[in-house]
Parts: C-alpha cells; structure tokens; sequence
C-alpha cells in the first residue's frame, strides 16, 4: 500500500523527485538548465540523508528505507563519473540518470516506512558504512550497464556499429561496478568474521550477493572471449542486475530467504 510522507523527510524526497522530473523535462532542450537540475537535486538528496542521520542518530543505512534514500544520493557522483568514462556529455546520460533517480527515490517516498529503529549491535561497526555504500555505488553502475543492455536488445541486431558502441558502453560501466562490488564482497566478510565468528556463513543474502559477482565474473570472461557476441553479453548484464534486484529486495522482504540481514528489511 502507497503511502504519503507529510514530515520533513517526506518534503525533501519528494522535492529531489521532483528536481528529477524537471532534469527529465528540461535535458533535450535545455542542457545547461538540465544540469543545473540535476546538481540541486543531489544537493537535496544530501540534506535528505543528512537529516534522517540526524533523526535516526546513526549512518542511515540500516533499512530498506535508508538504503533507497541513500542510493538515490549516488545516482549523483555516478552521473559524473560515468560522464567521464564513457567520455560523454550528451543530454542521453542526464535522461538516464534523472529516470534512475526517480526510480529509486520512489520507494523511499512511497513504499517503505521511515519510523526510527534500534540499531542492532552487529551494525555498530565501522564496516557497516563501507560495506553497504560500496554496494550501493555498484549497483548504481550495473544498473546503469543495464539501460545500455536494454538499447542494446531494442537496436537492430544486424545494425553492428550501434551495439558494438552500447555494449562497449556497458562493458566500461560494468569495469567501473565491478571493483566496487568485490570490494563489497570482501569487506562483508572480513565483518562476518568480526560479527559472527566466521569469514562465511552461507546466509541467503552472502549467498545471493556471491551469484551477482559471479554473473559478472561469468559477463566479463564472456566479453573478453567473444566481443562481438552482443546479444549474450546484453543478456549476461540484465541477468547481473535481476540478481542485484533479488539480493537488495526479495532476499529481504521475503520470509523465504530469511537469514543474518534479515535486519535490513
């Protein structure tokens, strides 16, 4: 069920949406306004979770809520630095992003609760901050890689010129992601080590998060051995991020897949 947030926290997502929503509406014709757009609504997003880390008295990162709060933030330096590794400026990557940012801020607005919770001894960690915004910063990659895959599957297939660029465009957002989510990977463990006695648990959400790196493992092998195997390498980059979509959200909110983090719900 759809809810309004009407306090402080709700005003500052909705306005960053909204900030979003003009980038989307201004990028094709006005680019220099666009931009613009887009720097004050990821100034918005940074007030949005500094005050809910202020609220809450800790890094806001612990629930679903927080977490989509905070991915919407990095939307912002993953613009910017996506610009520069593909080496574009052109309005396509600011429409991509504003629809990113919409996307992602919407279920911090709308669809999960943002009542203050305890925070559990095992997040009081100085790992808990890396761990999660190393995930959180990959994800942004990968999702972005998927948009490319999607023009990539939407293009003519004969049409070699147009998929070599987006599955080049992919490959080169996916090699920034992926150090990110190793980097997730490892620290998530060293913390289990520090959390629960043991570098492995074999929880739902270690085991999830193992298949995501392995599916981009498997992506950019693929690429590397057959670069010119389009379709399979955009199909590799959208399975990548339906396994992310499985780790972020139904391995927490689904009772099936109840474990360890079961906490971030």
């Amino acid at each position: 069920m759809l809810t309004i947030k009407t306090d402080m926290q709700g005003v500052l997502i909705y306005a960053a949406m909204a900030g979003y929503l003009l980038t989307l509406m201004t990028a094709g014709k006005r680019v220099r306004l666009g931009r613009v757009l887009f720097g004050l609504t990821f100034v918005v997003n940074v007030v949005g979770v500094i005050y809910r880390g202020l609220a809450v008295g800790h890094l806001p990162l612990q629930n679903m809520f927080e977490v989509f709060l905070f991915l919407g933030v990095c939307v912002g330096p993953i613009h910017w630095l996506s610009g520069r590794i593909l080496q574009r400026r052109d309005p396509s990557l600011l429409v991509i992003d504003a629809v990113i940012g919409i996307v992602l801020l919407f279920p911090a607005g709308f669809v999960f609760p943002h009542q203050r919770q305890f925070l559990p001894p095992v997040l009081q960690c100085w790992l808990f901050g890396p761990h999660v915004a190393a995930y959180m910063l990959a994800y942004i990659f990968m999702a972005k890689a998927a948009v490319f895959a999607v023009g990539g599957l939407i293009a003519k297939r004969d049409n070699e010129r147009v998929q070599a660029t987006l599955s080049r465009f992919s490959y080169l957002l996916v090699a920034a992601g992926f150090p990110l989510l190793t980097l997730g990977l490892f620290l998530g463990s060293v913390w289990g080590k520090y959390a629960w006695g043991d570098w492995w648990g074999w929880d739902p959400k270690e085991l999830w998060s193992l298949v995501c790196w392995l599916v981009y493992v498997l992506y950019l092998h693929y690429r590397c051995g057959k670069p010119k195997a389009f379709l399979a390498q955009h199909g590799l980059v959208l399975l990548g991020l339906t396994c992310i979509i499985i780790t972020l959200l139904w391995v927490n909110l689904s009772k099936i897949f109840a474990g360890l983090h079961s906490y971030a719900a």
